[in-house]
C-alpha cells in the first residue's frame, strides 16, 4: 500500500512540473440583453462615440441619435464587453475641431447625414478601464425627394468639384483675408457644398484652410517667413448673383491647438475603426432594398462561434496577460424589447431602417 501510494505521488509530482497550466476560457453564456435607454447605457454610448470621434481624421463630428441595440458579454474576473448599434447624425463640427459631440449643433434636415455604427466597448469598473477596441461605421445622405417634398425650396446639395462651389470658396476667402487683421489663408478642402434659387443662383460652401505659405512677422515689418501647417479651421461662406453682382459673407472657425494630442491614454488605442459613405437611398431604392444591405455595418473581429481572445495586457499594470473573449457581432433582432430606443430626432427620414 505505502508502495502504491509513494508511486501516486511521483506521478503526480511528474505531471506537475512538465504540464503547462492551460489558459481558462470562459464559459460563453449567452449575451445579456440591457435596455437602450438605461442610464448606464446611455452614458457608456455618449463615451463610445466621443472616443470614435476622436479617432477619426476627416469628416464631421457624429453626434448619438438613440442606441438601437446593445448586448452585454460578461468577462470572467474582468468586467464586461459591450457590443453597440447605434444610430447617429452628421452635426455641423468638423472633427479636427475635437469639440465633444453634445457641444455641436446638429445639421439641418435637408442637410443631413446619417446611419449606423457597430462598436466594441470594453469596461471594467473597478479598475475604471474604458476601452474602444473596433467600430465600424455607414453613412448615408438624406433623400433629396423626400426633402424636397417636404420642403422644396430648401438648398439641394452640389458637387464639391462644381466650379460655382470653387469659386464660391475662393471669393469668399479673399473677402475674409482682406479684412483679416491675424494672417492670411489658403484653401485647403472643400468638404460640404449646397445651392437654391433665390433671386439668382445662391450657393453655399464650407472648407478648410491653412496659414497662407508666407504670413507677415511683425504688424508692421515686410517681412515675411513661410510656414507649412495643416488645416487650421474651417470657413462657412454663401455668394448670390443677383444682376451685376455679388453678395458674399464669410465666417470662419479657427481650431484649437492639438499640441497634447500625442499623450493620451493607451486606454483610448483603437484597434480598427472604418467609416462608410454611401450615395442616398431614394425612394425605390428603400422600398426594394434589404434593412441590411441600405446600411451594411460589419465588425466581425472573428468568425468562431466560440470566440477568440483579444490581448489588452496593455490597459493594466504588472506582468500578468489579460485576455478578452471576443465573439461574433450578435444580430440586431437578438437585443431587448426596450430597444431601440428613444431618438433625440425621431423624424424617419433620419432613421436607418
Amino acid at each position: 500500500m505505502g508502495l502504491l501510494l509513494l508511486l501516486v505521488l511521483c506521478t503526480l509530482a511528474v505531471s506537475c512540473t512538465t504540464t503547462s497550466v492551460p489558459l481558462k476560457v470562459p464559459s460563453h453564456l449567452p449575451f445579456l440583453l440591457r435596455g437602450c435607454n438605461d442610464a448606464d447605457v446611455l452614458a457608456m454610448a455618449a463615451s463610445v462615440l466621443q472616443d470614435i470621434n476622436n479617432d477619426l481624421k476627416e469628416g464631421y463630428v457624429l453626434s448619438l441619435n438613440r442606441v438601437s441595440a446593445v448586448q452585454e458579454h460578461r468577462q470572467e474576473g474582468l468586467g464586461s464587453l459591450f457590443y453597440f448599434t447605434l444610430d447617429v447624425l452628421h452635426t455641423t463640427c468638423h472633427v479636427l475641431s475635437k469639440k465633444p459631440w453634445r457641444d455641436c449643433e446638429e445639421r439641418l434636415l435637408h442637410q443631413q447625414v446619417y446611419g449606423k455604427c457597430k462598436a466594441l466597448y470594453y469596461v471594467n469598473r473597478p479598475l475604471r478601464i474604458l476601452y474602444l477596441p473596433a467600430y465600424n461605421c455607414t453613412l448615408r445622405p438624406v433623400s433629396r425627394r423626400k426633402v424636397w417634398r417636404m420642403c422644396p425650396d430648401c438648398p439641394s446639395p452640389n458637387s464639391l468639384s462644381d466650379p460655382n462651389v470653387l469659386e464660391t470658396a475662393t471669393e469668399t476667402l479673399a473677402k475674409f483675408n482682406e479684412d483679416s487683421k491675424s494672417g492670411q489663408y489658403s484653401l485647403v478642402k472643400v468638404t460640404w457644398a449646397s445651392s437654391q434659387w433665390m433671386f439668382g443662383p445662391f450657393y453655399f460652401v464650407e472648407y478648410l484652410i491653412k496659414e497662407s505659405p508666407y504670413i507677415k512677422t511683425e504688424a508692421n515689418s515686410s517681412g515675411y517667413q513661410p510656414t507649412d501647417s495643416g488645416p487650421v479651421g474651417i470657413c462657412r461662406g454663401s455668394l448670390i448673383r443677383r444682376l451685376h453682382e455679388k453678395l458674399v459673407k464669410i465666417n470662419c472657425d479657427f481650431f484649437q491647438s492639438q499640441k497634447n494630442e500625442s499623450t493620451h491614454s493607451p486606454s483610448k488605442d483603437v484597434l480598427s475603426g472604418s467609416v462608410q459613405y454611401l450615395p442616398e437611398l431614394d425612394d425605390e431604392e428603400s422600398q426594394e432594398t434589404d434593412p441590411a444591405e441600405a446600411f451594411p455595418v460589419h465588425l466581425d473581429l472573428t468568425t468562431n462561434p466560440q470566440g477568440e481572445p483579444l490581448n489588452v495586457s496593455f490597459l493594466f499594470h504588472g506582468p500578468m496577460i489579460k485576455k478578452l473573449f471576443v465573439l461574433p457581432f450578435p444580430k440586431e433582432e437578438q437585443r431587448s424589447a426596450e430597444c431601440p430606443g428613444k431618438a433625440s430626432r425621431s423624424d424617419p427620414i433620419l432613421l436607418p431602417p
